[in-house]
């Protein structure tokens, strides 16, 4: 079953998304007034629709970038800084401010008066929105504000110059606003959202399932870091009975052809003139190609007769190196329409599936299922993509069959089966989750084949996390001080 809402109705859209621009998609909610005057129902759509923002915009062009699904065109300068691995610490002031000062603030206030309303299924979504918005920041940034954080108000501690936790400290946290989202479901109350959910449509059973999945995604980030805390949690998570998401599940927001409701990523291009900045790179296009990969030709337009990629970060060569386009599938086709209509994927069924065959792999989940749960993977994400259905999934039986990394290392060693499963998420993620694939790619240094931007300015070294945004540099008089894109954060320990 593949899972499909609508946004929300008319009226509440034109609230949530009207006066959008370049860098300035889905601003919205900038801060309630008077928070006992804001419903849940209100609450709810304007954080979702600003992570959509956060992750479709900032997170999916620096990922996909990094990720090396995308590089810059040799035509346009939008990302070069990006390529140099060189942001400036400005870069990351919005997407920054739309986690902390929108979507987080609204997820604050929605639990406290989804409680105080009774509305507990609102309360349940808040605490599992806040534990992804805390992975993802925390990913990026590593020390973050956690404990003292969206604070700031004088009956709420009246904190406007938060410490920076430990990330260790935040990712206990995360377990914890996990743990206490998953207690708060109850697939029964009649009390819970319907359209205003923009990603589930309020299905407390699929909620339920998105907290295990999330779950199992942080302990599995401490894999290299803490294999004895994160074995434990997997071991209770699966002794809990409880189920993850699985094929056409994917936790995600949709958008349409309608100015101001359509993706975030494309409303950026037509805010830049409908400037085509992302080209194809050809670290995985190469790949692909060599694995005959029918997704070369879903992520990416022809170029001529194939598919081509441009070297990561090869902006220096002529204009008319051929290259080929991203496709519309994933919002980054500047000048398609139908780019509009690309979902904003925050966690997905074939996600999902990846980390429980890691987690089988690594002997901490269903013992024996790795290899099957990696074919369902590949599986759902083709199916994903209309690669195959009811009729036909010849395009899937031709590449497990052939392709290198469509083959399941069966008889192979942890870190060999390791190591095709989460290249094969790579694949998957493809211009749909380029943030989690980087992050992937910095947990366990898979896929090997990555390739130095030919711009670097900083050696024959790759990024490993973002810069802080100049915003605490300037404002938070606790501002540890800046790191380099070369520093990695503290679950990043495999050598």
């Amino acid at each position: 079953m593949k899972i499909k809402h609508s946004m929300i109705a008319a009226a509440t859209l034109g609230l949530l998304f009207a006066g959008t621009g370049c860098r300035k998609y889905l601003d919205v909610n900038d801060n309630p007034n008077v928070a006992r005057t804001v419903t849940p129902q209100l609450l709810l759509p304007s954080a979702e629709a600003t992570i959509g923002s956060a992750m479709g915009v900032d997170f999916q062009i620096n990922g996909g970038i990094w990720a090396q699904f995308w590089t810059q065109a040799t035509t346009s300068s939008q990302y070069k800084t990006l390529e140099q691995y060189q942001p400036g610490a400005n870069s990351y002031d919005r997407v920054w401010g739309l986690f902390y000062n929108q979507a987080l603030t609204d997820l604050k206030s929605l639990d406290s008066i989804a409680l105080a309303t009774n509305n507990k299924q609102y309360a349940a979504i808040s605490r599992l929105l806040q534990a992804y918005s805390f992975q993802m920041i925390t990913d990026a940034w590593g020390d973050v504000p956690f404990t003292e954080a969206i604070k700031g108000s004088q009956d709420n501690g009246g904190i406007t110059d938060p410490h920076f936790d430990p990330q260790e400290v935040v990712y206990n946290g995360i377990i914890g606003l996990i743990e206490q989202g998953t207690a708060l479901i109850d697939p029964t109350d009649p009390s819970q959202p319907g359209a205003d959910d923009l990603i589930f449509g309020g299905d407390m059973d699929l909620w339920k399932k998105f907290a295990n999945t999330l779950k199992l995604r942080v302990y599995l980030r401490l894999a290299y870091k803490n294999p004895a805390q994160a074995q434990a949690g997997i071991a209770a998570l699966y002794a809990s009975g409880e189920g993850f998401l699985e094929e056409g599940e994917d936790a995600q927001i949709n958008y349409t052809s309608t100015p101001g409701n359509q993706n975030p990523l494309y409303s950026e291009e037509v805010g830049l003139s409908r400037t085509q900045n992302l080209v194809a790179s050809a670290t995985v296009v190469d790949s692909m190609n060599a694995n005959n990969d029918p997704r070369a030709l879903v992520f990416f337009l022809k170029s001529g007769s194939s598919v081509v990629g441009l070297a990561q970060g090869n902006y220096n060569a002529p204009t008319n190196t051929p290259v080929s386009y991203p496709s519309p599938v994933t919002g980054a086709r500047a000048t398609s329409a139908a780019s509009a209509e690309a979902p904003v994927k925050l966690l997905t069924g074939y996600e999902s599936l990846f980390l429980q065959s890691e987690a089988a792999a690594r002997g901490w989940g269903d013992a024996g299922m790795d290899e099957e749960l990696f074919y369902r993977g590949i599986f759902a994400n083709f199916l994903s993509y209309g690669l195959v259905d009811n009729t036909d999934s010849s395009a899937y039986s031709d590449y497990v069959s052939g392709a290198y990394w469509g083959m399941y290392p069966t008889g192979g060693g942890t870190e060999e089966k390791v190591q095709h499963i989460i290249t094969q998420k790579w694949f998957s993620m493809t211009g749909n989750q380029g943030f989690e694939a980087w992050t992937e790619w910095r947990r366990t240094g898979y896929p090997t084949f990555f390739t130095v931007s030919k711009t670097s300015i900083i050696g024959n070294i790759f990024p490993q996390r973002f810069l802080y945004p100049n915003t605490e540099l300037t404002r938070n008089a606790n501002f540890p001080g800046q790191k380099t894109v070369k520093d990695k954060v503290w679950w990043d320990a495999k050598d």
